[in-house]
């Protein structure tokens, strides 16, 4: 006799994540004794900066492993404040910051205290895989909007506007984007707030993790910043992941109201507690030290950038924009779709492209439908040049087979 399932409804369309399952696909093959060139996995390649080793060495050595109160040190909450105070002018108290197990933990967190069953969540794509997963787990409706190239991978206010009902809680925005690159200047962000404006019961998201890891000459916008009349209504998150090569430390951060920092702590004291207070000790390092070291990182990931956007431009059959920021490229292979590998496949979709790149040429990606925006595929270059340049001569060889 089978016993019934013990796992709750909203379990059941949830996945592990599409670039962790592709990464964990590379990785059996290379096991096997294959050559993979992994490009699926979202992490720098950097090793963390000295001096915030150190700070987390010096934290280990002083003694600093006791429990830390729930919503983080105040010692790197006074450290976020002053960051957010230098980078973008906005003036935060110690109630209104929050300290998480990465930037991916204030998100759940703040979902988790602000969606009720039957909510909606408005999320542009293409979006990280997670979002949408993030918001069925917290009882919610995610509500894609899909943003294909030719509008920049970005949402417009007519297409927002449209979405909105009376059960709309949030907008969740990456910028630059996860995986797109794709960024939002500050008068895409004012036209975005003109909208919320007129439904006050709508709040703002702001996933600034790729903050400083951008290309663009002009400053980066974040939406509590550009329209301070908004900012009651934003929570803005950040980490120290991505610019500080720190994927697992485990560290990020959020800054909001204290109503809603309130709520997101209590989620965080009935789960995690909080994060490493090791990792907090070198996330105060990271923030207020020195960043010369972050120049170089960029430019070698525009380097990386150019290097992949250029191979993508020269194979038949793709597409390709220029990234903004992060560290992605999201070429466009509709005209690749429908041709046959030489084993005589039909390459139906994205994910078939993409299990023909793993399984014949030794490349890992994640499809463009794990972000919901099929069509497309994704590429970290958070990976060496002489990676990067097998990855894309294999890439390059793989489609020209196709027939």
């Amino acid at each position: 006799m089978t016993s019934p399932s013990i796992l709750a409804k909203r379990i059941a369309g949830v996945k592990p994540p599409a670039t962790r399952e592709m990464t964990r696909l590379g990785n059996e093959l290379a096991r096997a004794g294959r050559s993979i060139v992994s490009l699926a996995q979202g992490e720098p390649d950097f090793d963390t900066p000295k001096h915030v080793r150190e700070a987390g060495k010096a934290a280990i050595d002083g003694g600093k492993t006791r429990y830390t109160d729930v919503p983080g040190t105040r010692e790197l909450a006074e450290a976020i404040v002053r960051k957010f105070s230098r980078d973008h002018g906005l003036t935060f108290t110690m109630a209104e910051i929050t300290i998480g197990v990465g930037s991916k933990q204030i998100l759940y967190n703040a979902l988790q205290a602000t969606v009720d069953p039957g909510d909606q969540v408005i999320v542009p794509t293409p979006a990280w895989v997670s979002y949408m997963d993030m918001v069925t787990l917290a009882g919610g409706e995610p509500v894609i909007l899909r943003c294909p190239a030719s509008q920049g991978f970005k949402v417009t206010p007519e297409q927002f506007e449209r979405a909105i009902t009376p059960r709309t809680r949030w907008l969740m925005l990456n910028s630059p984007s996860n995986p797109s690159g794709a960024e939002y200047t500050r008068e895409e962000l004012i036209a975005l707030a003109d909208v919320l404006m007129r439904h006050p019961h709508v709040w703002f998201m702001s996933d600034d993790i790729y903050e400083k890891i951008r290309y663009r000459p002009e400053p980066f916008a974040t939406m509590a910043a550009v329209v301070p009349a908004l900012a009651s209504r934003c929570l803005t998150i950040n980490g120290v992941s991505k610019a500080f090569a720190m994927t697992g430390w485990r560290c990020g951060y959020g800054a909001g109201p204290a109503d809603l920092i309130k709520g997101i702590n209590l989620v965080q004291g009935q789960s995690v507690s909080h994060t490493s207070s090791i990792s907090q000790a070198a996330a105060v390092a990271a923030l207020d030290g020195p960043m010369d070291f972050l120049g170089p990182f960029v430019e070698a990931y525009r380097r990386r950038r150019d290097l992949v956007v250029a191979a993508m431009k020269g194979i038949d059959g793709v597409d390709c924009t220029v990234p903004d920021g992060a560290f992605y490229v999201f070429p466009g292979c509709g005209r690749l779709l429908g041709r046959k590998t030489p084993q005589g496949k039909t390459i139906a979709n994205d994910v078939d492209l993409c299990m023909y790149f793993l399984e014949i040429a030794g490349v890992a990606l994640v499809p463009g439908s794990a972000f919901e925006l099929p069509g497309h595929f994704r590429i970290s270059y958070a990976a060496s040049d002489a990676e990067l340049a097998e990855g894309m001569k294999r890439l390059a060889q793989a489609c020209a087979n196709l027939k």
